[in-house]
């Protein structure tokens, strides 16, 4: 009895410090709160998400440099590496390296690169911070039944309170409206089945390629002559098609398997899918969610996409208009191959069913992807303007502003390439950097290559590498082009001024 005496004592002497600490604690929690708010509104901001994707560049940078090489008697600069590191985060697949020399651990992480910095993640990123700037803005009489004010004083009998049956048990304050619940609520359920859109398809889609490449011996034989193992190339290139990087772990990039239409068809939704297709598929679930469970949450989405703040949610008929463009200029660009391209040395060797769905795969991947079949070195000059105005965007207006960005960084570019536009004229020509420069802005990743044929100097050693022309460049010249992959991956931010078919 003395011991329990002594421990309500002692009990008795620590209230009054638990108490004070009260305050202490809600203050804490207010400034977390505030600080979180802070971050939320700002998520979707011009330097935020600059600041991200350069943090984001710079971690990658070092895990490509703590990573073991492949083959210890290549070792890529610096500069090189995190310009590969740039590329992966921005989603641009310019390469100044060759991909077969990246060891496996080097290409898991640039795997993690190319998801944390797809579309879908950093939208969805986006909207998990936004959820409770938009209840707190919209409905603060929601936001308070979650949180009452701060009280220093111990009650041993809480306040009445009313329960809601759907939300098992969630104690509700008596004034909260049933419908601004449903419309608080609807912002979780939308993150939700993003979330789930991004790993299903991924996860789909790479388990598809992995059972593809393991039936068919000419796929298969290409990984085992390459040294690469089935699922790593099967995720890696699932991940990157989905958010429409474009690398691929072999030096020919998608070169190496045009006599294999069938793993073709198994990227191409992947490509639409993550990116210009997105808001009409995100629709589509919605709507499949809604009849197939019935929930007032995913119907509250439906009739006010425009107010749920998530830009990928559009209209139903803003849907089926950016459904029909997109396939409207895949069919300009397929018809385009198919009438230029057919007998020309870029499709030589192919069967006539390996054409069409070659030419429809680099259609498909001409608008963000940047994989591709053909050897673009040789496809005719009018394809590739065809490709720029695609890699350019023909749904956005041709703004004077974001023109004269991308004029000035040609400029730049060909002053500082201007000795190379000089002596290796060939290779280095106007048409050729604008091709490459428009592609790192557009987040593409198409390149015309360099060949060592085409130089008209041959006295001095030169080998052909698997890389694109950027590799080729000047320290100055990779510089520049990194600043323009920046700039292109948050290019939306520059699109104030109007568009020619407004979706918005």
């Amino acid at each position: 009895m003395k011991k329990l005496s002594c421990f309500g004592n002692k009990s008795e002497h620590n209230l009054p410090s638990i108490q004070n600490l009260s305050p202490l604690l809600h203050s804490c929690h207010r400034v977390a709160s505030s600080l979180l708010r802070n971050l939320a509104r700002r998520a979707n901001s011009f330097w935020t998400q600059l600041a991200y994707f350069i943090l984001l560049s710079v971690v990658g940078y070092w895990a490509l440099k703590l990573c073991d090489p492949k083959s210890a008697s290549y070792k890529p600069h610096d500069l090189d590496v995190f310009f590969t590191s740039v590329s992966a985060a921005t989603v641009s697949s310019m390469s100044t390296v060759e991909m077969e020399a990246l060891s496996n651990s080097q290409l898991v992480v640039m795997t993690l690169l190319m998801l944390l910095g797809g579309e879908v993640f950093t939208s969805l990123l986006g909207l998990h911070l936004s959820r409770s700037t938009f209840v707190g803005r919209d409905h603060p009489e929601v936001n308070s039944a979650f949180s009452d004010p701060p009280n220093n004083n111990i009650e041993l009998e809480p306040p009445p309170l009313k329960f809601d049956l759907e939300m098992k048990g969630t104690p509700l304050k008596p004034d909260l409206c049933g419908d601004k619940l449903v419309k608080s609520r609807a912002v979780k359920y939308l993150s939700y089945v993003v979330l789930g859109y991004l790993i299903i398809v991924q996860a789909v889609g790479s388990t598809l390629l992995s059972v593809y490449i393991s039936f068919i011996p000419s796929a298969s034989k290409v990984l085992r002559d390459k040294g690469l193992a089935v699922q790593t190339f099967s995720v890696f290139t699932t991940v990157s098609t989905f958010n429409n990087c474009g690398f691929v772990p072999t030096n020919e990039n998608m070169l190496a398997f045009k006599h294999n239409p069938g793993l073709l068809w198994l990227l191409l939704p992947q490509v639409l899918l993550g990116n210009t297709l997105f808001p009409p598929c995100l629709r589509a679930a919605l709507w499949l969610l809604k009849r197939g469970t019935g929930r007032a949450e995913f119907g509250h989405m439906l009739r006010n996409s425009g107010k749920m703040g998530y830009a990928p949610l559009l209209p139903g008929f803003q849907c089926l208009c950016l459904a029909l463009t997109v396939w409207g200029f895949v069919l300009v660009q397929f018809v385009a191959l198919c009438c230029m391209e057919w007998g020309s040395p870029a499709m030589e060797g192919l069967s006539p069913y390996e054409k069409v769905v070659g030419a429809l795969f680099v259609a498909v991947n001409a608008r963000h992807a940047g994989e591709s079949v053909f050897d673009l070195s040789i496809i005719s000059p009018a394809i590739l303007v065809l490709f720029v105005l695609m890699m350019r965007g023909l749904l956005r207006c041709l703004m004077l502003s974001q023109l004269s960005y991308l004029a000035i960084f040609i400029i730049l570019i060909c002053i500082s390439e201007r000795d190379n536009l000089k002596n290796d004229p060939l290779n280095f020509n106007v048409l050729n950097i604008t091709v490459e420069t428009i592609s790192a802005y557009g987040n593409v990743g198409f390149s015309t290559g360099y060949s060592c044929k085409r130089r008209l100097n041959t006295d001095s050693l030169c080998r052909d590498a698997a890389y694109g022309f950027v590799g080729r460049w000047s320290s100055e010249g990779k510089f520049i082009l990194m600043i323009v992959m920046f700039f292109g991956r948050l290019k939306k931010f520059s699109m104030k001024g109007g568009t020619a078919w407004s979706l918005s």
